[in-house]
């Protein structure tokens, strides 16, 4: 699956990254598998695409359905954050779609905002410091590689 995540338990946090080719089986299984988890109810989120360099549509026809999905996975007691980081077009806008269709669900709790850059996205959360990167090392807020 293109999409690969950790999970930062003290700040209550899953970072997910996408890479390579996107396709609607990898973010709905992404979906699925990571908020199903009984340890992550209530946690915020950051999805950096970043690394995605092909977008598999028709996702966008499907963004009602993630976003009627996602919102129904929300715990139901306390209100989170989704920061999307997206700097190409394409991403950005099924992002702002995504946005948009998940501010309208009834069972909605989490605050999402669309980004471009990883410090924007970071800001948005109250996240400072290091941040874990899925499949890799830590990485700073200001968006730099964790000096070795």
């Amino acid at each position: 699956m293109p999409i690969d995540y950790c999970i930062d338990h003290q700040r209550r946090l899953v970072i997910a990254q996408g890479r390579g080719t996107l396709t609607d089986d990898d973010v709905f299984g992404y979906q699925r598998s990571v908020w199903s988890r009984r340890d992550v109810a209530g946690y915020d989120e950051l999805i950096d695409m970043s690394l995605v360099t092909h977008i598999d549509l028709p996702s966008h026809e499907r963004v009602p359905e993630l976003a009627q999905l996602s919102a129904a996975m929300d715990a139901p007691d306390k209100e989170t954050k989704l920061a999307i980081v997206a700097p190409k077009d394409l991403a950005f806008g099924l992002g702002r779609m995504y946005q948009a269709h998940r501010s309208m669900e009834s069972a909605n709790l989490k605050q999402v905002g669309v980004f471009r850059s990883l410090p924007e996205a970071l800001r948005f959360l109250g996240v400072d410091g290091e941040i874990c990167v899925p499949g890799g090392d830590s990485r700073q807020t200001n968006g730099k590689e964790k000096s070795s």
